[in-house]
């Protein structure tokens, strides 16, 4: 059986196919968005050019993923695989610090899995299984206050008391000369040591991993600072001289360290938000006969039974019973699905109504288990951006290190003493601003998440504020996302001389007795939700009911009635009966009532046409052998959507729309001017594909809630999750909207601006300075003293100028 061109899902006997499209679909979702999107640049073009390119796919071994702690630029990234690809057994690697993901490429016969992750532990990153990775270390809180909190501060009040003062004329408190002053420099000089290799242990393995890929960064302009000025001290104090610049050590790494640590606590208040998304997996079965398994026990052909609220195990076909199965986590299709014996259905699903036998396929496989490794797929390839003040030091390390180096020799062939010409290298090298620079980036990240996460908006990746900048098209799942994905009563309509009101009543008497999501829907709609009472909600009369649109925003809602209670119920296939009032009530699907002979006026025809063309579920209710009224269930749109959407198209930005549901249900959304394309009937395995389409023409953003959005979320330029949704969905986001407002997807692209800006000031400020100070370093004006005292000031330039809200809103 041949694959979908576009998913590569099974096509099936009859594939969808057309003249004007290459290749084989297997659903018109597919078809259309390989129509729309074929005309785009060259795929092979863009992935050659795309750091993300996956390994080959030809690889005859084993896959693994790995959660990676301790990686913050793209040159981890570069490190890892480097360091990955020389294991003996791994044939390919790809990381991401974006998500903290490594994928491995193994041969088992040469390596063991489980020995992977201690082989990837090195030079300060942890490795872990994926799945379960480990709680986030706290070492660095203890570099910070022991290491920089004590001995800095140590070293710091020695230098206060005993060497400041002399400085400017004054006295020495002890003699420098003699042994109190060697016992003094010795302790200066291990509290230095200490703050340096421990506390700043992160940044010189940063620097180390920089040189080792052949990728200048931040980090290797402070260590180069930080180093420098100690090796030089150490040197003068083996010497005996007293000019000792341990507290321009002790400065650089702190500043720096204190930054990091400050963008990292306010990450971790916001992701601390997100505890209650996560959820715990049962992966235990029931057979038919009641037995226990373990999901790994199951084999292809074992009969399990699955009650209602249960989740599908495996992937499979229905062997006994009759359900509604909630489809919506792993489709996105917002309307239950009646499945009956030898209809298929999909691990991960949910059976809502009936218990019902299910045989396991060949494979026993489980399609949310799929979703999760497509996901970790997409994830571990997806290259994290290079920061912004990372690209910079690619060249401005190297030119700072040739300036430093340049006058250094200048002023030693113009018959200067070794020494003094060494003073004015390092005198550079301290003067370029390297605690500006270093602070530049986290604290403008971090006055982005703290202001994000008062809007309820949680940034999980920094990498957010340099993603969102360069974003094009803004793609959004339907189900969950514009809509609230939640069955309910939507309309009611009913014939001449009947009430809206009674057939209402009448319904919910029955329906009572139904477990059945749109029974659930029609009860909830004329009962109210618990709270609710009878002068809360506005009446609606049949003509009013008929006539309202569900797309002009919610119907008036019915008062919460007092349905009398049905008796000799009985539920079905495909609905229930019962008395109410000494009448026969039959509520259900209409060709339930087509094969009972039952009339139905031609104003109820057009309401169930109309409820069916909107994408929403029709609902006859009947008694005295006749239809008497039409129900409409389905979810609603989010308030406040299209003001989102002409924001977004105001801002330039193209949107579109990508759902699991069929033509009718996204029509609404297509007849939008600020909708620029609507893609329906796309299973979840082509919507990360889709997003990678739309990519060849620019950066793509994705607004999703479902496990089926995750892979999509992960393989859009910036992915962005409705709290609302699953903890998968969570997990593939970039950034997770709490309070389900659709309004913050366009303030996140507001506080992207903002921390932008706020970055691109602390930058320009840094330099600006460093064309200033550096000339006066070379002409000997500065010393690495007063060069320190000029570094500070610009640094507490750039803590006030973050320390300011970047984005007010309105």
């Amino acid at each position: 059986m041949t694959g979908c061109t576009l998913c590569d899902l099974p096509v099936g006997d009859d594939p969808h196919t057309a003249p004007d499209v290459d290749g084989e679909f297997c659903c018109r979702g597919c078809l259309t968005v390989a129509r729309s999107l074929d005309d785009v640049e060259d795929l092979d073009e863009l992935d050659a050019r795309r750091p993300d390119a996956t390994p080959s796919e030809e690889f005859d071994g084993e896959t693994t993923f790995l959660h990676v702690d301790g990686m913050h630029c793209a040159t981890c990234e570069s490190f890892l695989e480097m360091t990955a690809g020389e294991q003996e057994g791994v044939a390919a690697a790809e990381a991401s610090y974006a998500t903290d993901t490594i994928r491995v490429d193994y041969d088992p016969d040469a390596v063991d899995a489980d020995e992977l992750p201690d082989r990837l532990s090195v030079a300060g990153y942890s490795a872990s299984r994926r799945a379960d990775p480990d709680a986030e270390d706290n070492d660095a809180v203890v570099r910070f206050l022991i290491g920089g909190g004590f001995f800095g501060m140590m070293a710091m009040l020695w230098y206060v008391l005993f060497l400041y003062p002399t400085y400017f004329g004054y006295e020495p408190i002890v003699d420098l000369g003699g042994v109190s002053g060697t016992y003094l420099f010795a302790q200066i000089w291990l509290f230095a040591s200490i703050v340096l290799f421990y506390t700043g242990y992160p940044i010189l393995r940063g620097a180390y991993v920089s040189l080792r890929a052949r990728q200048p960064n931040m980090d290797l302009l402070v260590s180069l600072a930080a180093t420098s000025s100690y090796a030089y001290s150490t040197l003068a104090l083996l010497v005996g001289r007293t000019d000792l610049y341990f507290d321009v050590t002790i400065a650089v790494i702190l500043v720096v360290t204190a930054g990091n640590h400050y963008e990292s606590i306010i990450k971790r208040r916001a992701t601390g938000m997100l505890a209650d998304l996560t959820t715990t997996e049962d992966r235990t079965v029931r057979t038919k006969a009641g037995e226990t398994l373990a999901a790994d026990e199951v084999a292809p052909g074992d009969r399990l039974l699955v009650r209602p609220g249960e989740r599908v195990p495996f992937d499979g076909t229905v062997a006994e019973g009759t359900a509604a199965v909630d489809e919506a986590l792993i489709t996105g299709e917002s309307l239950p699905a009646t499945k009956r014996e030898g209809d298929p259905v999909r691990g991960g699903t949910v059976v809502t109504d009936s218990p019902v036998v299910i045989e396991v396929g060949e494979d026993a496989e489980n399609t949310l288990d799929t979703l999760v490794r497509l996901l970790w797929e997409i994830q571990s390839s997806r290259s994290g951006i290079q920061r912004l003040v990372d690209r910079l030091a690619t060249v401005f390390v190297p030119l700072v290190v040739a300036v430093a180096a340049v006058g250094a020799a200048a002023t030693l062939a113009l018959g200067s003493a070794p020494i003094d010409a060494a003073l004015v290298g390092l005198t550079v090298l301290i003067v370029s601003c390297p605690c500006a620079l270093g602070l530049a980036t986290p604290l403008a990240v971090a006055a982005g998440i703290r202001d994000a996460a008062k809007r309820g908006i949680v940034v999980v990746s920094d990498a957010v504020f340099e993603a969102a900048a360069d974003v094009d098209t803004v793609v959004f799942d339907k189900t969950g996302t514009l809509t609230d994905g939640e069955m309910r009563l939507l309309d009611g309509t009913a014939e001449d001389g009947t009430s809206v009101d009674r057939v209402r009543e009448r319904a919910a008497a029955v329906e009572r007795a139904s477990i059945h999501p749109v029974a659930e829907a029609i009860v909830a709609g004329v009962l109210g939700d618990a709270g609710e009472t009878a002068g809360e909600r506005p009446a609606t009369d049949g003509g009013a009911a008929a006539a309202a649109d569900p797309g002009d925003g919610p119907p008036a809602e019915v008062d919460a009635l007092d349905a009398p209670a049905a008796t000799d119920v009985d539920v079905f296939d495909r609905g229930v009966a019962g008395r109410v009032g000494g009448d026969e009530v039959v509520v259900g699907h209409p060709d339930l009532f087509d094969e009972r002979g039952w009339p139905v006026s031609d104003r109820l025809r057009e309401a169930r046409a109309t409820a069916r063309d909107r994408g929403n579920v029709p609902v006859y209710v009947g008694w005295d052998g006749r239809v008497r009224g039409v129900l409409t269930v389905g979810d609603e749109v989010r308030d406040g959507w299209e003001a989102v959407v002409a924001d977004l198209d105001a801002d330039g930005r193209r949107v579109v729309v990508l759902t699991g549901d069929g033509p009718a249900a996204a029509a609404r959304f297509a007849d939008h001017p600020a909708i620029d394309e609507v893609f329906a009937e796309v299973p979840p395995e082509a919507k990360a594909e889709t997003v990678r389409r739309l990519g060849a023409d620019g950066a793509v953003a994705m607004v999703g809630d479902g496990s089926n959005d995750a892979p999509a979320l992960a393989a859009a330029d910036l992915g962005i999750s409705i709290a609302s949704g699953t903890d998968l969905a969570a997990d593939a986001a970039d950034a997770v909207l709490l309070d389900d407002r659709l309004s913050a997807v366009p303030e996140l692209f507001a506080l992207t601006r903002g921390t932008n800006r706020r970055l691109k000031q602390n930058l320009g400020w840094a330099f600006v300075y460093n064309a200033v100070a550096i000339p006066m370093a070379l002409s000997g004006v500065l010393n690495p003293l007063l060069a320190a005292l000029a570094m500070a000031s610009s640094s507490i330039l750039v803590v006030t100028n973050s320390a300011r809200a970047v984005y007010k809103g309105d």
